[in-house]
């Protein structure tokens, strides 16, 4: 470790061609110098053009058990009848009710000629005999129409298309709406339709906005912005490229979600070097080394804190199931093209203009440095020194306080609460439930090789079940449906799920799937994917930070503050969903990937923290070196912070309701982070400890 800011040894006079002459890596001289600059600045510009432009991101086909736990008894089920003939499609189950009929309360009757219109129509869309089942009340009649398409997004416009037909050739007075598994796999796509442009146009607004109110200049944020949106994409392309080139599967999420955490955490990085280099701007006339000491000086928390968010998101490969691996595995790219960018694309970016690139608040030489300043941060510090045992003590009790909402915690969605807004499918399958069977819209499945007789009649002798039909047979496979007579997510659903697969246990080669059971088997994967993720993740992440401060007590201290704001958060998120937004419960994935994002990301700034005060404590000491941190670096981590959070907050703008849950998480507890735990409690125990915070590492005191 160099001496203090400021020192001799760290920077001298110009040497020849105007590079740089202080102690630092050939690479850094060749970014900043004068002659290079440009050169550093203009490649990875061409080359990001040449990724986006030119190769594109990479598509994959959609599998049926993509998004399925591997292992599981519907995966299984989704396996098996993969050998059946004419699989490569979906079916459409359509609902015709009265016109302006919008309950079997209404009262209102199909006619006779109605029926026989819906029966021409439905023959007609079915290609042969058609499959017309009215209701026993008479208000409705279920018309089955095969979608024979080859993918996801073949099944959605079919879909888009068989609407289309029906709202033109419906019978007089019939209004068609459509549902069923085609129904609900279309308006599930139609959430992602354009979703990418609208979450990249709304997050990189965000984040120009806050760029401008945090350097209050007209030009600067653009530097930073165009970088981290070049990295954005860069990102999107190598991404999937690496995906398809390890056959990992992705979903329609895994761009956005990736778009997000690059925008978040590229801009944070970038604004870190950029306080860091107007700091060394105020010291040192010439702005190439000023950009070099800055540059090198946050080389190591930049690098330390993506390689944490990368080891990271790592352990979702890990999970059970493949979309999420594939998030994981995408997200690691995202994060190692948004370091990279920062630290190579943007500090040749600032250093070939001039400081005036800071108007109207460009620094100065001889200005007082952001840790010299008494700031409010560095008043906060010195309220905290006063009182840092009663400071601690009640931020605790607060996160504890949010903290009793996981106590009423209650996980899984059925597919109606899937949606912020109700689509189609879900009115539709609502208004089957009055007039059939609650589980007719959405059925379940037995899949099996065995004697499919037996099978019918093992099942239908399970309480719970209203029918059971064989619907498909080839290559010694047969598929049978099964409708409930319980509503989707119900106990009593689940409790038939289980009743049948008890009952079928003994059949060979027999698996239960479906909409129902596939929920059940994602709700036992993702618990078993927190039992094995969260602590690893805790555990890489203690390492990591242990190896960058070579230090024993201040990263299990920084790990129990990080884990005790991501319970503060997810608690208090809970009184969130089921007050003013009216949710009944999580998605079972947001709390795995809220802890891992706030985990991996919130201790960036706790990196950001305490690095610098292990620098500033070389020269002033423990206490004086924590203080003058928090005071150099409040204003920036603030702003990273307050920038992460809002853009999290930016995937509300995709009516899904897994993604507004995550980014609620997310954002309630980057915010804790930044403005509570960071700002007073890390700085009350590191007051508290003093030089045993740095343990077993000795810090040197001022004048030692």
């Amino acid at each position: 470790m160099s001496t203090t800011a400021g020192t001799k040894a760290d920077v001298t006079q110009d040497g020849p061609g105007g590079e740089p002459s202080h102690r630092s890596s050939g690479w850094i001289r060749f970014a900043t110098g004068a002659r290079t600059a440009w050169i550093v600045a203009l490649l990875p510009l061409l080359i990001g053009g040449a990724l986006i432009g030119g190769l594109g991101q990479a598509e994959r086909e959609r599998g049926a058990t993509d998004q399925l736990p591997v292992g599981a008894d519907s995966t299984q089920a989704a396996e098996l009848a993969e050998r059946l003939p004419q699989q490569d499609g979906s079916t459409a189950v359509v609902l015709f009710t009265a016109a302006g009929s919008s309950s079997a309360d209404d009262g209102a009757a199909l006619t006779p000629e109605q029926l026989e219109a819906i029966g021409a129509l439905v023959g007609e869309l079915a290609g042969g005999q058609p499959v017309v089942v009215p209701s026993e009340d008479g208000t409705a009649a279920l018309g089955i129409v095969p979608i024979e398409a080859t993918s996801a997004s073949a099944v959605a416009d079919a879909v888009v298309d068989l609407r289309a037909t029906l709202r033109d050739g419906a019978p007089d007075g019939v209004q068609a709406q459509v549902t069923g598994p085609a129904g609900v796999e279309a308006d599930l796509a139609s959430v992602f339709d354009g979703a990418n442009f609208r979450l990249l146009g709304a997050t990189a607004l965000v984040v120009a906005i806050l760029l401008i109110v945090t350097y209050r200049s007209p030009v600067l944020w653009l530097v930073p912005l165009t970088v981290v949106g070049l990295a954005d994409q860069s990102a999107a392309v190598l991404a999937t490229h690496v995906l398809a080139a390890v056959d990992i599967p992705s979903n329609e999420s895994t761009i956005g979600i990736l778009s997000v955490l690059v925008f978040g955490a590229g801009t944070n990085y970038a604004l870190l070097l950029i306080s860091r280099y107007r700091d060394e701007l105020r010291r040192l006339p010439d702005r190439r080394e000023a950009m070099a000491l800055a540059l090198r000086r946050t080389l190591e928390p930049v690098l330390c804190s993506a390689g944490t968010v990368v080891v990271g998101v790592l352990t979702l490969l890990l999970s059970l199931v493949p979309t999420t691996r594939g998030l994981g595995l995408a997200c690691a790219v995202g994060i190692v093209v948004a370091a990279t960018f920062v630290l190579g694309l943007l500090p040749a970016a600032l250093v070939v203009f001039p400081r005036g690139i800071f108007w109207p608040r460009a620094p100065r030489v001889g200005d007082a440095t952001a840790a010299e300043t008494r700031s409010v941060w560095r008043r906060i510090g010195d309220g905290v020194a006063k009182r840092p045992l009663a400071v601690a003590l009640t931020v605790v009790v607060g996160l504890g306080a949010l903290a009793i909402g996981n106590t009423q915690l209650r996980l899984g969605l059925d597919t109606a609460e899937q949606f912020l807004s109700t689509p189609e499918a879900i009115v539709a399958a609502d208004r089957i439930s009055e007039s059939y069977p609650a589980g007719t819209a959405n059925p379940t499945s037995i899949v099996t090789t065995a004697d499919a007789t037996q099978v019918q009649e093992l099942a239908s002798a399970v309480p719970g079940v209203a029918s059971v039909s064989p619907v498909s047979e080839g290559d010694g496979v047969t598929q049978l449906q099964v409708v409930l007579t319980s509503h989707e997510g119900s106990a009593e659903a689940q409790q038939a799920i289980r009743d049948l697969r008890t009952a079928l246990q003994d059949e060979p080669e027999t698996y239960v799937g479906g909409p129902e059971a596939q929920t059940m088997d994602a709700t036992e994967a993702a618990a078993r994917d927190r039992q094995l993720i969260v602590p690893l993740i805790l555990g890489l992440v203690l390492v990591a930070l242990a190896l960058l401060l070579r230090a024993v007590v201040a990263p299990v201290l920084l790990v129990l503050t990080v884990v005790g704001t991501y319970f503060a958060a997810l608690g208090a998120s809970w009184w969130i969903f089921t007050g003013p937004l009216g949710f009944s419960a999580l998605d079972e994935g947001v709390p795995l990937m809220a802890f891992l994002f706030l985990v991996a990301l919130g201790v960036d700034y706790n990196i950001f923290l305490v690095t610098r005060a292990r620098e500033e404590s070389i020269e002033h000491g423990a206490r004086e070196g924590m203080l003058r941190a928090l005071g150099a670096t409040g204003g920036v981590i603030t702003s990273a912070g307050i920038l992460l959070a809002a853009v999290f907050a930016v995937l509300g703008v995709l009516p899904l309701v897994v993604l507004a849950q995550l980014g609620v998480v997310v954002c309630l507890g980057v915010l804790l982070d930044t403005l509570v735990v960071r700002t007073m409690l890390v700085p009350a125990l590191a007051l508290l400890l003093g030089d045993r915070f740095w343990w077993p590492r000795r810090i040197a005191r001022a004048g030692a």
